[in-house]
């Protein structure tokens, strides 16, 4: 049995091998190219050439276009170039250049060359090799006599982030798992028109820039009568089972944005409703994506939120997250205050982490965010989104039958979890105020050359990596305090 049933699949992989994109799968997708993934996110995207999208700061994060791996010993280079004319024999001339600088080929990918005229002929390649330190620069230069456009893109010592909210534009790397274009056992898989319709739907969210008005879709009467029936059975249980933030925000979203076994609500209006409430709002993607990207967004209180709605033929069942799953387990919750902080926590200690880092990370938010139960008047509920979302497990999750642990993100983070099945583990928060310091003090201890501090009046992150920004900080949190500590003595005196 499937532990994605009604929807209980995370937004986003938990598991190194999950981490790794399949590159051929989403070249091969022509209605996807370009968008999945693609020589190294473009190179890291050229992250390294400066602007906005640069590294974190200008001093010093990625400035190499080599790693050292010993002074006098191999270095790691990273190079991207093109051929155009006779391939073959360019790139039977360039391999020579490799075999003649004793270079160890460790990565390679091509592409069509976009900026060539004859894209369909010509194409680029990125490569990852090593050679001897003394030889770099003769190595690169003999590349430029036989390639076009040689460039060496630098090793990232800190891994690129977003530093503005326009910045989550480029948090768009889809992971292919349970692409019905691709996954056989995916219920859509078989059917074109299913397939059809969420290719549509999911061109919304690959147009959708930050801060334009979120898309609306005009659902059918099959895609309403799937959300009918996934509302109508787990809106029964609720009572019994969730713990009371969910319910109380749940009311809410019924008072106020409609939410009925009717109507599938949009996600403008639900955005609008979570903005007032706790300040995050919500923007389309288009499938699963990536941890890195998805625990970004979190950081500056966006929670990336699919429209497509499961296949038909199984209400009950779906191997990936779709609208069931969102706005029925992830939106209530973001509703409460102290869960939405919780939820951005994670995306902050996210910021510029290592991948084992991330990889803990996102091993963290699936036994929290997703599948996490809470003690409340003396009985244990879910909060977690994939039990809220999954009418199945959240009635095997609160039985007698899987195992129990206190919530520590130390344990959590390295817990074997199932995405194929229900979880053989829970782990019991006494509060989400507990959790929350829980998470705090495990984010401390990941290794990070700098923090970081959202700022939601401008919607940005400062890196905090220099003592004049620290002091800077600290001066406002100092203001801060003198307006608490002023209007506390207002209240003592009166």
């Amino acid at each position: 049995m499937s532990a994605y049933l009604s929807g209980s699949a995370a937004a986003f992989p938990h598991c190194g091998s999950q981490m790794k994109t399949d590159i051929s799968a989403a070249q091969q997708s022509a209605q996807f190219s370009g968008r999945k993934l693609s020589l190294i996110e473009d190179a890291r995207r050229e992250r390294s050439a400066g602007g906005s999208g640069s590294s974190p700061d200008s001093s010093g994060f990625g400035e190499s276009s080599v790693s050292e791996e010993k002074e006098s010993g191999p270095v790691t280079v990273n190079v991207l170039f093109g051929l155009s004319n006779d391939q073959n024999q360019g790139f039977f001339k360039t391999g020579k250049i490799f075999e003649m600088f004793d270079a160890k080929l460790l990565h390679i990918e091509s592409r069509p060359n976009r900026k060539s005229k004859n894209s369909s002929m010509d194409l680029e390649f990125f490569m990852r090799c090593q050679v001897p330190a003394t030889d770099v620069c003769v190595f690169i230069n003999s590349l430029k006599k036989e390639a076009d456009d040689v460039r060496c893109i630098p090793e990232e010592k800190v891994p690129w982030f977003p530093r503005q909210i326009k910045d989550l534009d480029r948090c768009n790397l889809l992971i292919t798992k349970f692409d019905p274009d691709m996954d056989q056992d995916h219920p859509g898989f078989s059917d074109p028109e299913y397939r059809k319709r969420r290719a549509s739907i999911s061109e919304l969210a690959f147009t959708y820039k930050q801060g334009e008005l979120l898309p609306a879709v005009e659902y059918t009467a099959e895609e309403t009568a799937t959300w009918r029936e996934v509302y109508r059975n787990l809106r029964r249980i609720y009572p019994s089972l969730a713990c009371r933030q969910f319910l109380d925000g749940l009311q809410q979203l019924e008072e106020e944005c409609g939410y009925s076994e009717d109507a599938i609500p949009q996600l403008r209006v639900v955005s609008a409703f979570l903005k007032e409430k706790t300040g995050f709002q919500l923007r389309p993607v288009a499938g699963l994506l990536s941890a890195r990207d998805f625990l970004s967004s979190l950081a500056f209180r966006v929670f990336q939120c699919t429209q497509y709605i499961r296949h038909a033929s199984a209400p009950m069942h779906s191997p990936e997250p779709d609208c069931c799953h969102e706005l029925l387990g992830h939106v209530p919750m973001l509703a409460d205050k102290e869960f939405a902080q919780f939820s951005q926590e994670i995306g902050l200690a996210s910021l510029g982490a290592s991948d084992q880092d991330i990889e803990k990370l996102s091993t963290l938010y699936w036994f929290t965010v997703e599948f996490g139960l809470c003690k409340q008047d003396g009985a244990v509920r879910a909060y977690g989104a994939g039990l809220l979302s999954s009418y199945s497990e959240l009635i095997y999750a609160l039985s007698n039958e899987p195992e129990y642990k206190p919530f520590n993100p130390e344990e959590a983070a390295v817990q074997p979890y199932q995405d194929q099945n229900f979880q053989p583990v829970y782990f019991v928060s006494d509060s989400f105020e507990d959790a929350k310091m829980k998470l705090r003090n495990y984010s401390a201890t990941i290794q990070r050359p700098f923090a970081v501090r959202y700022d939601p009046f401008t919607c940005s992150m400062e890196v905090l990596d220099q003592p004049r920004k620290i002091q800077n900080a600290l001066s406002q949190m100092r203001e801060d305090l003198k307006i608490l500590h002023s209007a506390l003595e207002k209240l003592t005196s009166s």
